[in-house]
């Protein structure tokens, strides 16, 4: 049984799996998928290849010939489909591509940079590349099975097998072309775009673990060494929980992660602080932290949040003027904010078998997660009394889910957006109906 530690909270179902990262990481590269599938076609090829030569040679041992004549004329008329299959797949390859381009040059500049990584991740669209890419190999892989012999005594192969399993990945691609322009589309919409956002952020939310009575950092006392960063410099994606717990209870100390996941490092700085005994080996400590050059959902729970102000700041500004697309992002910042309102935050404490902590894992707490989701947004939406009344509205249904003790950064909030749009607003009465709490915004 491995050292796996409690990481999911009441409702998350399951626990994350021991290679959790490498899945991830694979998630956020495009070349895997469609690699794979070119990989698996030769081995699929290579049985249908041999199953042709099987059943020929079973007809010619039976002296069948006049059933492999038939199968050497419809071979004839398979060749044509199977070449012009080869054909059309490279300019459906090329049709895939573009739209693909044309979709997140789109959504890069009408909602953030930082969207890209949905069309990147989506399941559909690699399995749509691969799929392509591997029929075309395939009908590559068919034609080189013709026989040019017309001989039913002297033939060694018909491709048979190879031309209905060509036909078949023929089909299968015109279906994911189909799922694929509509999941395309889907994800040109805003509504779409940032309900995919909140979907990643709540399933980051669901594997972060519950803390139940654990040491926090000042119980630890002090650190009795450090582990510096090696390597390049970037911005820390993820750790692997699971081998840091087993380090950890292999050396009966505690690991104290420094940075938060989403910070960037650079070699050098103090990146594990070990609290209970001597540092573990280096050796120990490898392919334990991944640093890259972009966030990734995976382990940052932050992230979310701040690709949803990303898009609300875009829409409220001068070139785009679009508030109603900030209602929608500040929506789901609310929904968000309200998931987390009575969740333990600050720290995730992950557990050995045995139930000891082994490792101190820092998280945002509730003041930076408020802070993150309203502090742009609140300073860009004077002016637009639509955003200014969503947010009221959301900070008022917080304040009524939250403890009293998480009361003080949506007050705050809600003060200096009152006073702000005082500042700003031409009339009394236009201030009045800024500051009017409509969760629609302005209906």
């Amino acid at each position: 049984m491995s050292d796996w530690m409690v990481t999911q909270s009441p409702t998350a179902g399951r626990r994350p799996r021991a290679l959790s990262p490498l899945r991830e990481h694979l998630r956020d590269t495009f070349w895997f998928a469609p690699t794979a599938a070119m990989v698996s076609v030769f081995v699929v090829w290579a049985g249908a290849q041999a199953l042709d030569t099987a059943i020929v040679e079973a007809l010619q041992d039976d002296r069948d010939y006049d059933t492999l004549d038939e199968l050497l004329r419809f071979a004839d008329d398979a060749k044509a489909v199977v070449s012009a299959v080869g054909s059309a797949m490279m300019t459906f390859i090329g049709v895939v591509f573009s739209i693909s381009l044309v979709a997140v040059q789109m959504a890069s500049g009408q909602f953030t940079p930082r969207v890209v990584r949905l069309f990147v991740r989506s399941r559909i669209t690699k399995a749509t590349f691969a799929v392509f890419l591997a029929t075309f190999v395939l009908t590559l892989l068919v034609l080189t099975s013709f026989d040019s012999v017309d001989d039913p005594r002297a033939v060694t192969t018909v491709p048979l097998v190879q031309s209905v399993l060509t036909l078949c990945m023929v089909a299968l691609s015109l279906l994911l072309f189909v799922l694929y322009v509509n999941t395309t589309l889907r994800l040109m919409r805003i509504s779409h775009v940032i309900a995919r956002i909140a979907t990643e952020s709540f399933r980051v939310a669901a594997s972060m673990p519950v803390p139940t009575g654990g040491p926090d950092a000042a119980r630890l006392g002090s650190a009795k060494a450090w582990v510096p960063h090696e390597g390049r410099a970037g911005v820390l994606r993820d750790v692997h929980i699971a081998r840091l717990v087993r380090v950890a209870r292999k050396h009966g100390v505690v690991l104290r992660l420094i940075p938060r996941i989403g910070d960037f490092v650079v070699p050098g700085t103090p990146l594990l602080a070990v609290h209970g005994g001597p540092a573990p080996a280096r050796r120990a400590l490898r392919y334990t932290i991944s640093v890259g050059v972009e966030r990734t959902y995976h382990q940052d729970l932050g992230f979310g949040l701040r690709q949803l102000s990303d898009i609300a700041l875009r829409a409220l500004s001068p070139a785009i003027n679009d508030p109603t697309t900030a209602v929608q992002a500040l929506d789901r910042i609310v929904q968000f904010l309200a998931a987390l309102s009575r969740r333990p935050l600050d720290a995730a404490l992950h557990r050995d078998r045995g139930g000891a902590v082994r490792l101190v894992q820092p998280v945002p707490g509730w003041t930076e997660l408020v802070d993150l989701g309203f502090t742009e947004v609140r300073g860009c939406a004077i002016g637009s009394p639509q955003v200014s009344r969503r947010m009221l509205a959301g900070l008022d249904d917080l304040l009524l889910l939250v403890p009293p003790e998480r009361r003080e950064p949506l007050l705050r909030h809600r003060e200096l957006l009152r006073q702000a749009v005082d500042r700003s607003g031409p009339a009394p009465a236009d201030r009045a109906f800024a500051l009017r709490p409509d969760r629609q915004g302005i209906g």
